[in-house]
């Protein structure tokens, strides 16, 4: 009865849930495919780079860095059991962020397990805009998430936050389903 009593005092977040659950719904039905603008935030100095991106519908990812001309061609795959990179001539070099948790080539794929399963703390409309904040686990040195849906239910922007700085940013382009 409490319970029911919580979720009815919750219906204007209701639609914004639900929201977020289909779109969770659809990627672990279809996958999808996205280019990723990400901007690596180092404190001292920042990374930006372009990267194509392909999930299955288990949020596995497969990537080709695009730009800059310096590291495009590079290819890999990241999934829950680890990534491989493949590069010719030039390979990647970042450092590790969130004490060693995530290297910014793995944002797209922090960003799609989050959509597909990580907790959803919170979520607001920004005029057309709906904003949901979610954490990639339940541990207590977890990811936290912003991202941003377009009014077609697609993410467009992402910020990965850590210990309440934000280290990686990606704009997401030409997002669609599998």
């Amino acid at each position: 009865m409490v319970l029911c009593l919580l979720l009815c005092g919750c219906s204007d977040t209701q639609g914004e849930l639900n929201r977020v659950l289909h779109l969770r719904a659809a990627l672990q039905e279809k996958g999808c495919k996205f280019n990723a603008v990400i901007t690596a935030d180092y404190a001292d100095h920042t990374y930006t780079f372009v990267m194509s991106c392909t999930t299955d519908a288990s949020g596995n990812l497969s990537f080709e860095v695009l730009q800059p001309e310096s590291i495009s061609g590079i290819r890999g795959t990241i999934g829950a059991d680890g990534g491989k990179l493949t590069f010719d001539d030039v390979a990647l070099s970042f450092s590790m962020l969130a004490d060693g948790q995530i290297t910014p080539v793995s944002a797209p794929w922090i960003l799609v397990k989050t959509l597909l399963g990580g907790y959803i703390s919170a979520s607001t409309m920004e005029g057309q805009i709906l904003h949901v904040t979610a954490n990639d686990s339940y541990f207590e040195d977890a990811l936290q998430l912003d991202i941003w849906l377009d009014s077609t239910n697609c993410p467009i922007n992402a910020d990965i936050v850590y210990r309440d700085r934000r280290i990686l940013s990606l704009k997401i382009e030409n997002f669609e389903f599998l």
